[in-house]
């Protein structure tokens, strides 16, 4: 029987269904009470709290007020709990590591890095107009300045990346502001979608119906589970066995430019993000007012899907080449640790991949610490190698060619086990 906990607050729950948008707690250490489902809420809840709780918040302590009132009690030592299998002396040593990587400072930011960081992005929007200024508008002169802007695009990128995760400032109020600055402005986009999104995949990475980021919404099939389920119920909407050479048409040139633009703008309205519109109204404002006089209103449309399309083929191959490759499937309930080990691998590191890559090359790190500053995950990255190789987690590390070509691989071989579960099983 549970030990029922008497909360401060009385709990109310609302009625379901339908599913009304209740609270905001993953990945953000202010409440925001329009932006999130029950069913978001409770998936927070259920996940083994404390290593995920730390992980994602910088201020614990302040999100714990306002989860406190939600305690309707605790399970006791007797009952059933998806933690039982768990290897207890993992989890304990993880937490350890953890400590002692606070203890190094390893969360502690650099305002150079960073400064610097956006100072080169600033500096690439501001050389692309100079070009075009000087060097007017020829063929050779937009091809180069599409490749600028698409640099431009990629590295904002990156960097909101690091204020969404709070691993910037402090203060996660100021971490919040310059996000909405750095992906609304600099690109376009809205802060809310990506922490909604995002958070979810760092919570279950590479977990069927949690993590949206394996939601490929019936065009690939995934891993080696659900590539038989598929053939097993002759469910075929595209010929899977070549999905690793749709794969080119599909998901690198349109997942930006086409499905998240449309996806941003629709979130936007639905969910009345009205400050996240603001600011991307403003980055299409500044964007065609100093295009238009140069291009004109179509070229200037023109030019921005083109680095659309760039930008999508950079940011797919990157993010992809981490995740795919691994394993993907249905919810295991493992710990904090091996979870993330199994659905995340690393990318040999180098001056180009750390800038390339945006320090996703440390992805084994980032989705440990999701807080930390990506500048200290080399630091940590030897600690977390003798934790693995203590309890026997595999720790993947690989060079950046090799990486691209496994998420081909990955895709034929899971193509192969549609197509043979199609027609023989």
């Amino acid at each position: 029987m549970c030990q029922q906990v008497i909360p401060e607050l009385e709990v109310t729950w609302p009625p379901f269904p339908p599913v009304p948008q209740l609270l905001q707690v993953g990945g953000n250490d202010t409440v925001n009470r329009k932006h999130i489902s029950l069913l978001d809420l409770t998936e927070f809840l259920l996940f083994p709290l404390q290593d995920a709780f730390q992980a994602f918040h910088i201020n614990p302590t302040l999100v714990q007020k306002f989860l406190k009132p939600l305690l309707i009690g605790e399970l006791a030592p007797g009952e059933p709990s998806q933690d039982r299998d768990k290897n207890s002396q993992l989890v304990e040593d993880f937490r350890t590591l953890r400590k002692t990587a606070e203890d190094m400072n390893l969360f502690q930011a650099s305002p150079l890095f960073f400064s610097c960081y956006l100072g080169h992005i600033i500096v690439m929007e501001v050389l692309a107009w100079l070009m075009i200024s000087y060097f007017g508008t020829g063929w050779i002169t937009t091809l180069i300045l599409a490749c600028i802007l698409t640099t431009s695009q990629a590295q904002a990128g990156w960097l909101q990346h690091d204020f969404g995760h709070l691993s910037v400032f402090k203060k996660s109020s100021w971490n919040h502001i310059v996000h909405k600055f750095v992906i609304g402005h600099l690109k376009g986009a809205s802060a809310n979608w990506w922490n909604h999104r995002h958070f979810q995949h760092h919570a279950k990475p590479n977990i069927f119906q949690k993590d949206p980021d394996v939601n490929m919404l019936h065009i690939f099939v995934l891993g080696d589970t659900q590539p038989v389920e598929y053939g097993k119920k002759k469910l075929k909407y595209l010929p899977y066995n070549h999905q690793h050479e749709y794969f080119f048409l599909i998901f690198p040139p349109l997942l930006i430019p086409v499905y998240f633009q449309i996806q941003i703008i629709s979130t936007m309205i639905k969910r009345r993000f009205w400050a996240d519109l603001a600011w991307a109204i403003s980055y299409y404002l500044r964007y065609f007012i100093t295009y238009i006089p140069f291009y004109g209103v179509l070229g200037s449309l023109c030019l921005l899907t083109f680095v659309r399309f760039l930008e999508s083929h950079w940011f797919v191959w990157v993010t992809q080449m981490n995740h795919i490759p691994m394993e993907i499937d249905s919810e295991k309930h493992r710990d904090w640790l091996s979870s993330q080990m199994a659905a995340t691998c690393n990318i040999e590191q180098s001056f180009f991949n750390d800038w390339f890559t945006g320090h996703l090359n440390f992805q084994i790190e980032h989705h440990l610490f999701p807080t930390m500053p990506r500048h200290n995950f080399w630091k940590v990255k030897p600690l977390v190698k003798s934790l693995c190789a203590k309890y026997g987690v595999h720790y993947e590390e690989k060079p950046l060619g090799k990486a691209f070509v496994d998420i081909v691989g990955s895709l034929k071989k899971s193509g192969d086990l549609w197509l043979d579960a199609y027609l023989h099983k």
